[in-house]
């Protein structure tokens, strides 16, 4: 397997070499507890992808559109340094996407934070969503994707968005690019997003599926199915060996009352079906919160 060191991927052109020069030669390690209280999350297997991602991922991805959403509004440095304060909490695993406009955002981030330690997720668009998003060729995206990420390699990359049970047949030239970039090293997992049922149980089956993003939560808030169904289709998932990460936690924003956040993290949590969790994150208070609350659950 071909490994490209981050020299030899920003040199490759003078667009790389430009953008080389704004990387430091140094990559701070921040200091671990200096936040308000000292419980860190845990990192977990990713299925059978070889990959070990924390519990808590960032989501970047808020009422994300057009190219921006709620975490990247607020300004890069802010966003910076709430990424650090993630950091000390054990969180180290980025959801990006070019919808979200987040990619910029988290390369900045990841020229303070240790790339080595850092999970990069993000999520290509490979149709035209309302007007405002054309797809382009996936050697052009990518190339981009891994210059605006501030990184050679992508560890997890997921086709964006999929709404039918044919995406594998729409997709198979994505497919077929995403997993020449997986044998080249510049990809450690491939697989899909959904926003559909039926692309969902493809998905849980497809042998091309290495990571499975899926909305879950018990109130049945912007979800493709019942919680029921849903979870029945994960566990299958899992059984084949996928990397099952759950989003819609707290339903995109409309489950976020005590008992609401409770209710939802202890569903997600204590499934045997998802292994992990991408949640909007937006203030160090928010971080603390689901921190704590996560923990405390997994351990219990």
């Amino acid at each position: 397997m071909t490994k490209f060191t981050r020299r030899a991927f920003l040199v490759k052109s003078a667009t790389g070499l430009a953008f080389a020069s704004a990387i430091p030669a140094i990559f701070p390690q921040p200091a671990l507890g200096n936040s308000i209280n000292n419980e860190i999350i845990d990192s977990v297997a990713l299925g059978k992808t070889g990959l070990q991602v924390s519990r808590i991922a960032i989501g970047t991805g808020t009422k994300g559109w057009k190219r921006e959403s709620d975490q990247t509004r607020p300004g890069i440095k802010k966003f910076v340094d709430l990424s650090r304060y993630c950091y000390d909490k054990g969180i180290r695993f980025f959801d990006a996407a070019d919808m979200y406009g987040s990619h910029t955002y988290v390369g900045e981030a990841l020229k303070v934070l240790p790339r080595e330690n850092i999970t990069v997720l993000s999520k290509i668009m490979t149709y035209t969503r309302e007007g405002w998003y054309e797809p382009e060729p996936f050697e052009k995206c990518f190339d981009r994707f891994r210059q605006e990420l501030n990184t050679d390699y992508i560890d997890i990359f997921l086709m964006h968005c999929m709404l039918n049970g044919q995406w594998p047949i729409e997709n198979r030239y994505y497919m077929d690019a995403m997993s020449k970039a997986k044998q080249q090293g510049l990809i450690k997992a491939v697989g899909v997003s959904c926003h559909n049922f039926e692309a969902m149980v493809e998905a849980a089956s497809n042998p091309w599926v290495d990571v499975l993003l899926a909305r879950i939560n018990p109130n049945s808030i912007r979800m493709d199915e019942t919680p029921e169904k849903v979870m029945q289709v994960l566990e299958i998932a899992r059984k084949n060996g996928k990397g099952v990460i759950g989003m819609k936690i707290f339903g995109c924003g409309d489950l976020v009352k005590e008992d609401e956040r409770e209710r939802s993290l202890n569903y997600a949590v204590r499934s045997a079906n998802i292994h992990c969790l991408t949640l909007g994150i937006d203030t160090k208070e928010q971080v603390d919160d689901n921190v704590n609350r996560v923990m405390r659950i997994a351990k219990g």
